[in-house]
């Protein structure tokens, strides 16, 4: 059975505030708390409808499936949600290709490009203080449990790229063709915001300066989504070394 400590707890990790406040952080659904229960993340407690988690009964709550609606996040919760400590960070390998983002807002965004570091093998993602949390549970939703092999830290993005000496490429409507490149190799691939992209503090120190070629006949297309964006990007990074 739920107290109402324990709703007012879940419930406010919605927040960004309450999750810095309190170190914690909820996932939902079979799929990403089992990710994360086999990860380095540490359970804080698992409230779930069924007994299909091997979880010891100290860090198991069983409830019912209204009580669940009391806290899930979700128009449809399912079956479990599970709180979880944030970690500390971890340190950044900047001998490897590191993606970095720059005023990232939308949680499926954030979450899709986890999901898109982890498939192509990414292990390191800077985030700079305004993206979105990566602990916000629209996030841990869509990044379906690649959170627990992706390191994502939040740093100032200017201090980065001042400070290491590596290679960094930015992603412009008017960089140079993608595909006509030969130099592609580890560093930093940054990408921006959704509508205003790099901002111009971060772009004056991007080192090199790349764009994915728009093919159709019109050439009206505006942009591409930043989640798309990365996975061509990505693709043709690992293409090349």
């Amino acid at each position: 059975m739920l107290s109402k400590s324990q709703i007012k707890l879940i419930t406010s990790l919605r927040q960004k505030k309450f999750r810095l406040q309190h170190q914690l952080f909820f996932a939902e659904g079979i799929k990403t708390i089992n990710e994360l229960l086999n990860s380095k993340f540490k359970l804080h407690q698992l409230y779930t409808t069924t007994s299909d988690f091997d979880v010891s009964d100290v860090l198991q709550t069983k409830i019912t499936p209204n009580e669940l609606k009391k806290i899930s996040a979700l128009k449809t919760p399912n079956i479990a949600l599970a709180v979880f400590e944030i970690p500390r960070d971890q340190n950044i390998d900047f001998n490897r290709l590191i993606v970095a983002l720059d005023n990232v807002r939308d949680p499926g965004n954030l979450g899709t490009i986890i999901r898109l570091c982890d498939w192509f093998g990414v292990k390191d993602l800077i985030c700079n203080t305004e993206t979105v949390d990566c602990y916000n549970p629209k996030v841990i939703q869509a990044s379906m449990g690649s959170i627990t092999r992706v390191n994502v830290v939040y740093k100032d993005l200017v201090d980065v790229l001042a400070v290491n000496n590596v290679m960094s490429f930015g992603a412009f409507m008017d960089g140079d063709n993608i595909y006509n490149e030969n130099q592609l190799k580890s560093g930093i691939l940054v990408l921006g915001n959704e509508a205003n992209g790099i901002q111009p503090n971060v772009e004056a120190l991007v080192k090199k300066r790349i764009s994915i070629p728009r093919f159709g006949n019109l050439q009206q297309t505006e942009s591409l989504n930043v989640a798309n964006a990365t996975a061509i990007l990505l693709s043709e990074f690992k293409r090349r070394y």
